[in-house]
């Protein structure tokens, strides 16, 4: 894989905390990668300032200058002796100036916060992320407020059975990428594969009712024999432990989140693929809510003809 030289964060100008920013600055510093802090200021994030200055006291000055608040967050990050730019912009909307900045900017990996949660603490991704998620030229790490493990845990959830018409070659990018942050973290790397038996699939698609449909046990056996196999050729040149190999039957919507859950993952590698003529990406073998389910970060990483195979 390239070489991770220069990283992208998004800084929301409305936020108190910057968990990204955090996030972002370890990596650099593991990788020895520059950072570059931005900020797009739009007509909303000015609104949603505004507001929130109405209610603090007469005497508190109101934040003009995002530029020296950016300075703020570079100056303690530039102590460690690591090489960070900021720049502020003025556009709107958000999300086609952040892809905009993404594909101008020589960045290897963007990282970006998702804070937003519902009822039930999931988080709750905006139209900008799922925006970036479809448009994002380079790998995307979207970060929570949830701090890494000492030993972070890096899970790439791949689809060796290519089911749903995934390029080969993504998977080992998902991995690659997924192996150098654990390796630069001093992490954990596991991988994971989650599936429906292909026997199961095809009595649901003919019709079976889901009480009625029955498969043989030794059927479903040699599915995970094979399914596994195919995973150990994946890792052969990486190394990872046998127990880190993970092969789970369900629903990817709703059994991936819950084995992040279960292994305590800290970073989920994931694969994103553009269809040509649909203005939007599959997440692998998974679906949309996968994503907001994630009880850890994610990394959406793209094949390599992933940015030309967009609509536009």
């Amino acid at each position: 894989m390239n070489a991770i030289n220069n990283i992208l964060v998004i800084v929301d100008p409305t936020a108190e905390k910057h968990p990204a920013v955090d996030k972002a600055a370890l990596l650099a510093q593991q990788l020895g990668a520059r950072l570059e802090l931005f900020v797009c200021d739009t007509k909303a994030s000015r609104e949603v300032r505004l507001a929130a200055h109405a209610g603090k006291p007469a005497d508190q000055p109101f934040l003009v200058s995002l530029k020296a608040s950016l300075e703020d967050l570079a100056r303690p990050i530039r102590a460690r002796g690591l090489d960070v730019t900021t720049e502020v912009e003025c556009a709107d909307p958000l999300h086609a100036a952040l892809i905009d900045r993404a594909r101008r900017t020589t960045a290897d990996l963007i990282v970006k916060d998702t804070h937003h949660h519902s009822l039930f603490k999931r988080t709750l991704l905006t139209n900008t992320d799922w925006e970036l998620i479809r448009a994002c030229p380079v790998p995307l790490l979207l970060t929570k407020t949830y701090p890494w493990a000492s030993t972070p845990k890096v899970c790439a959830a791949v689809d060796p059975g290519h089911t749903n018409d995934k390029p080969a070659v993504l998977d080992n990018r998902i991995v690659d990428h997924a192996a150098l942050l654990a390796k630069r973290l001093a992490g954990e790397l596991h991988l994971l594969h989650v599936y429906l038996p292909v026997a199961i699939v095809a009595a649901a698609a003919a019709g079976s009712p889901p009480m009625a449909i029955t498969v043989p046990a030794e059927d479903l056996a040699r599915e995970a024999q094979q399914r596994r196999a195919m995973l150990q050729d994946l890792v052969s040149e990486y190394r990872v432990e046998p127990g880190n190999v993970h092969l789970e039957v369900g629903g990817p919507a709703a059994v991936l989140p819950r084995a992040a859950a279960e292994l305590r993952a800290d970073i989920v590698a994931m694969g994103a693929i553009s269809r040509s003529g649909l203005k939007r990406i599959f997440i692998g073998s998974t679906a949309e809510d996968v994503l907001e389910r994630l009880p850890c970060d994610a990394l959406i990483v793209k094949p390599p003809d992933f940015a030309s195979a967009l609509p536009f």
